[in-house]
């Protein structure tokens, strides 16, 4: 014992500070402590604790992820094994400015802008890019990085990582593509029935009236079918800045019950942009359909209201049946629509939704901040 305690010393149990950490914990009435010689290695600092580069070396090389590591000016001299592995490059070779030669040169650009713009302003590094994998291939893969400062706010290193989403890229890219291509069928459908309406007319004059009013209201659902259908960030429709009464209005314009004034909608308003107009627009499309097939307005006397009401931020959406078929509660099964609108509306937009199966009729409110309906909102 007295050789060892040479190397090391015997510290009694329960809390105590030390130089290389705050506090302990040993519940053995006798603990024994080897001492242990901080690296002479640069440091990073967080918080004012010191962890010395081989301690940060060993964490992130046994990361599944590949991490580097910049100087504050962003000059590359770390990569984990995870790099070396996915690229196959010799070791110091992507040091300094290196790094670029393996994205691909259509991206290099956007990740050249916003890395520089990273380092001018000290904000998080954030970019997508195809970089190349060691057999050839060049692979989507998503960068991030964060600044790490010392006790005075000074940036003394830039942490980063690189994430593989190859697979998930294309499966959204796969996704996309088959919302096109059923987008592009409903509105081939929509195109032929407008013509065999004009058709129709031409050979029963008598029905010119009815065909010119009902194609109007195909027209109508066609451009609807533009916001109720899912959309990437590159598909969907540019609307500039509306209101969500101007929505509805467009919406409910092909349904005879708006022209009647039993499907309305009163109260306060609240601007709208394309980041809120989709999910708005599919949740109510899902309750107007649904209200036509089931609800209040497959009744003759059925009535819809849409009360709007601005509260704390908040924008609350309250819609109401009534004078339709009695509700004999809340069905057994969810349909796929009202699934889907739910997640658009808590999702997306970050809000809440319930219902109320009254016999009376279904009553449904919405509540979502205003400032997730629109960008910048409150400018």
């Amino acid at each position: 014992m007295v050789a060892a305690a040479r190397h090391g010393r015997w510290r009694a149990a329960g809390r105590h500070a030390t130089k290389a950490s705050r506090r302990r914990w040993s519940r053995s009435p006798l603990r024994w402590e080897p001492e242990v010689q901080p690296l002479p290695e640069t440091r990073l600092y967080d918080a004012g604790l010191p962890v010395t580069e081989a301690t940060f070396k060993i964490l992130t090389d046994v990361m599944p992820q590949i991490v580097w590591s910049t100087r504050p000016d962003g000059f590359h001299d770390y990569y984990n094994e995870r790099w070396y592995e996915f690229t196959g490059v010799p070791r110091g070779s992507t040091d300094g400015e290196g790094w670029a030669g393996l994205f691909h040169e259509e991206d290099q650009p956007e990740a050249w802008r916003r890395w520089r713009h990273s380092l001018a302003t000290g904000e998080g590094y954030e970019v997508e890019y195809r970089l190349r994998h060691k057999s050839g291939q060049y692979r989507w893969t998503i960068g991030r990085a964060q600044p790490v400062r010392d006790k005075n706010g000074r940036i003394v290193r830039w942490i980063g990582t690189c994430t593989d989403i190859h697979e998930a890229k294309l499966a959204a890219e796969a996704n996309e593509l088959l919302s096109h291509e059923l987008s592009h069928r409903i509105k081939n459908i929509f195109s032929v029935v407008g013509s065999l309406l004009v058709l129709s007319a031409r050979e029963f004059p008598e029905s010119k009236v009815f065909a010119a009013r009902f194609r109007e209201r195909v027209a109508a659902l066609a451009r609807a079918h533009e916001f109720v259908r899912p959309h990437s960030e590159a598909s969907q429709p540019v609307i500039g800045r509306t209101t969500i009464k101007g929505l509805l209005e467009s919406l409910f314009s092909p349904y005879p019950a708006a022209g009647e004034g039993r499907l309305a909608f009163s109260g306060d308003d609240a601007t709208v942009d394309d980041r809120g107009a989709t999910p708005i627009a599919l949740l109510f499309h899902e309750l107007v359909t649904n209200a036509i097939k089931y609800g209040a307005l497959s009744s003759e006397t059925g009535e819809v209201s849409i009360v709007l009401r601005e509260t704390d931020g908040m924008m609350v959406m309250r819609w109401l049946e009534s004078g339709g078929p009695a509700v004999p509660g809340q069905p057994e099964r969810t349909g796929f629509g009202t699934k889907l609108a739910e997640m658009s509306v808590e999702r997306q937009l970050g809000g809440t939704l319930l219902r109320d199966w009254r016999p009376e009729g279904l009553v449904v409110e919405v509540s979502v901040a205003r400032s997730r309906l629109a960008r910048d909102e409150d400018l």
